[in-house]
């Protein structure tokens, strides 16, 4: 695949992206060589290759859910900008 200046010149419209005659002949040939690299991409046999995960070799540790607070909710609504006793009350965002 290649791309041409047409084509970058559609590309950067449709993005909305102002792009001068110098510029769009340098990103053309930069998309270009991305291409060819994905093509030589594509070349390589993977049928046999298994998902990478992790390139660490350990499994990570279970543990047990449990909570470790008890009822806070008083300490966490001083924090509040206005004062209530049932939730945050904060400054109107939209109008």
């Amino acid at each position: 695949m290649t791309i041409d200046l047409k084509t970058v010149k559609h590309i950067s419209k449709l993005a909305r992206i102002s792009v001068d005659e110098e510029k769009a002949d340098k990103l053309a040939g930069d998309l270009n060589s991305i291409f060819d690299f994905i093509e030589k991409l594509n070349e390589l046999k993977t049928e046999n290759v298994e998902p990478l995960t992790s390139i660490a070799e350990t499994t990570l540790r279970f543990r047990e859910d449990k909570i470790n607070s008890q009822n806070i909710r008083e300490k966490i609504l001083k924090n509040s900008p206005d004062e209530n006793k049932d939730f945050f009350v904060v400054p109107k965002v939209v109008e």
